[in-house]
């Protein structure tokens, strides 16, 4: 059975909305990625309005059977984080009007469940997105590939199996993928080392 998650980035200006699907364990694959725009001229209620309705016309496209959202956390910005909490008000509305489960993930938990770190700046996560949904490029804008790495972390933290890691600890597909990578450049420094 697939399931279908919806990550939300919520923004005033570009709300990021991310679309993957699971056929089970922690294979996944990229289903859609784009941003939902609001013009930073027109009113508040017309600003949230239109995200609404890009969220909308989201859901009944896509049809998902959880949707996660990024949890709006403190910065110095008040009126960024009001509108953030705004659209994430909304986000969360649309899905329990239509009975769709939702969750809430910190920026925090989505590098690590992505990257294995939860100090991963945007550009390990999006080279991290590449690896593991297959992509040629991270998708475009950063609010689009924040949002698809929103779904991952939803579908990884979820139940079902979780790989071990070698010392028998519980790893995500992304740790998994990304310490294989970590060892490969390794591999290839000390080839290069012993050359000279």
């Amino acid at each position: 059975m697939t399931l279908r998650v919806l990550g939300i980035d919520p923004g005033l200006t570009r709300c990021g909305v991310g679309v993957i699907d699971s056929a089970g364990g922690r294979r996944a694959t990229f289903v859609h990625a784009g941003v939902i725009r609001s013009g930073t001229e027109d009113p508040l209620d017309q600003r949230l309005l239109a995200i609404a309705r890009g969220l909308r016309a989201a859901l009944e496209e896509y049809s998902p059977d959880v949707v996660a959202v990024e949890r709006v956390f403190s910065q110095n910005n008040i009126s960024t984080v009001m509108g953030t909490a705004q659209v994430s008000g909304i986000a969360l509305l649309e899905a329990a009007e239509r009975g769709i489960p939702t969750a809430l993930h910190t920026p925090s938990e989505v590098k690590a469940a992505v990257t294995g770190s939860g100090r991963a700046d945007k550009k390990q996560i999006q080279t991290m997105l590449v690896k593991l949904l297959g992509l040629e490029a991270p998708p475009q804008p950063a609010d689009a590939a924040d949002a698809v790495a929103i779904a991952l972390t939803q579908l990884w933290r979820g139940p079902g199996p979780v790989a071990l890691d070698a010392s028998g600890g519980a790893r995500t597909g992304a740790q998994a993928v990304w310490a294989r990578a970590e060892r490969e450049a390794r591999r290839a420094r000390e080839r290069s080392t012993s050359r000279h």
